[in-house]
This record gives C-alpha cells, sequence and structure tokens, in this order.
C-alpha cells in the first residue's frame, strides 16, 4: 500500500511541475529499479558556430562531408538516381538532404549527418509519385552524361563548396544542374552545369529575362 502512495506522489510531483519523471517500481525487497528510457531520436553530430559570416558559409566551413560524399552514401541507403543535395540546419545539427528517384520508381529523402556521413533518417515522398512525375524527371535525364555528383564535382573545382545541388528545368527548354558554393573568402556563386555536355556558367541574375 505504501509502495502504491509513492509512486503516486512521484507521478502527481511531475505534473504539477510541468517536467517528466523516471518510473520507479518497488519489488517485494522494497529495492528500486528505474525503467529503461527509449533511445533518443538520431541527430547531427556537427553544430554550425554562431558568428558574422553568413549562413551558407558557415555550413559549408562545419561540413566534413561533402556534398558528393553525401550523395554516394544516400544511394547506398536507397540505390536510384540522386536529383538533389541540400546542405540544411533546419533540424538539430548539420545535415545532408538528398532527394533520390529510386529504382522502385519512388522518391526517398535521405538524411545524412553533415560530420560522418551516416545515414540519420530515410522516408519516401509522396508528393510527386506519380507517374507522369516520374517518367518527366526520367526525360529530363535521357541522354545525360553529367549526374548531380558529377556536376557537384566540377562547380566545387572552380567554385568553392558546395552547399547545393538541383534538377532544374524552369524557363528553358532542357535541364540543368543548379549548383550552389561557397568560395574560401565565403562569397556564394550560382551556377548551371549542362547535364549533357558538363559546361559549368554562371546562373542568370534575377531580372536577366529569368524569374527567381
Amino acid at each position: 500500500m505504501k509502495r502504491n502512495i509513492l509512486i503516486a506522489t512521484v507521478a502527481a510531483a511531475a505534473l504539477v511541475g510541468g517536467g517528466t519523471a523516471t518510473a520507479v517500481a518497488f519489488g517485494d525487497s522494497g529495492t528500486a529499479s528505474s525503467t529503461p528510457k527509449a533511445s533518443s531520436t538520431p541527430r547531427s553530430s556537427v553544430n554550425v558556430p554562431d558568428d558574422d559570416v553568413n549562413e551558407d558559409a558557415r555550413e559549408a566551413k562545419a561540413a566534413s562531408v561533402s556534398a558528393t560524399e553525401a550523395a554516394t552514401s544516400a544511394l547506398k541507403a536507397a540505390p536510384g538516381t540522386v536529383t538533389g543535395i541540400d546542405l540544411d540546419e533546419d533540424r538539430p545539427g548539420l545535415v545532408w538532404e538528398v532527394d533520390v528517384l529510386g529504382k522502385d520508381n519512388k522518391w526517398h529523402e535521405v538524411t545524412l549527418d553533415a560530420g560522418n556521413g551516416k545515414v540519420l533518417g530515410q522516408h519516401v515522398e509522396h508528393e510527386g509519385d506519380d507517374d507522369h512525375g516520374v517518367a518527366h524527371t526520367r526525360a529530363e535525364l535521357k541522354g545525360a552524361t553529367v549526374d548531380a555528383t558529377a556536376a557537384a564535382d566540377r562547380a566545387a573545382a572552380a567554385y568553392g563548396t558546395v552547399t547545393s545541388v538541383d534538377l532544374d528545368d524552369d524557363h528553358r527548354a532542357d535541364a540543368v544542374w543548379e549548383v550552389e558554393t561557397v568560395s574560401k573568402d565565403g562569397k556564394e556563386h550560382k551556377l548551371n552545369v549542362d547535364p549533357r555536355s558538363g559546361r559549368v556558367s554562371a546562373a542568370p541574375a534575377v531580372g536577366d529575362g529569368q524569374d527567381d
């Protein structure tokens, strides 16, 4: 009877205090044993320092894993074709988010630790999962000799650390890889890489006859 009252008292205290309490059970001998805690959600090992440099430059400096390395790891988790790579700090810590058009004709998003490349999460995207969307993307990539990772490598060779790669066909006849980089001096560059020729060019600025 006494141990039941004690358990109820602990639970009530936790509710009043707005906190959490570890459940405690007492055996007949009166010995207390703690209930094992559930494992926490995986998170990145990289915390981006808060300084005066712009956000993309801070993220690029903090990431130990490159865009190419992240894409390679993502394909091991979800075999297929990479259509997007993005360095992101929207969740606790710094991560790479990689979009993959899988061999199963489904869209996969793989989240990886930007510090060690470990897969932190993976899920299937249902938006744009229809046959038309899949067929359209495959048609855009038909005849391509430069994939997302090669586009990242070409841009990085000349313009610094890659923070984003995306397949884009807005306002143009043929799709291009849109690549964003940060150079060592902290400057951001937006580039287009032709999937067929591999040619790297500066992306048109807003107002140059092209919407943002």
